[in-house]
């Protein structure tokens, strides 16, 4: 459900032309963080959401339960 719900998130702000989104993963309760986190990097390299992502980052070393995504613009 998470998965289905961040590709319509993203397609929804690319087509808004938004260019920067920040997506709450959560720190998860596990060494490795919860299942989103660990699972996200993955995500976005699907080939439904690669193609709409410029870039991401952690906004602060801090808070690594969040991820901030440029996104490509529209041509």
């Amino acid at each position: 459900q998470a998965h289905h719900a961040l590709i319509s998130f993203l397609r929804g702000a690319h087509a808004q032309r938004l260019r920067c989104v920040e997506v709450i993963t959560g720190r998860g309760n596990g060494a490795n963080g919860g299942a989103i986190r660990r699972e996200f990097p993955h995500w976005l390299n699907g080939p439904d959401i690669r193609p709409l992502i410029l870039g991401a980052v952690h906004p602060h070393i801090r808070n690594t339960g969040s991820v901030r995504l440029l996104l490509r613009r529209i041509r």
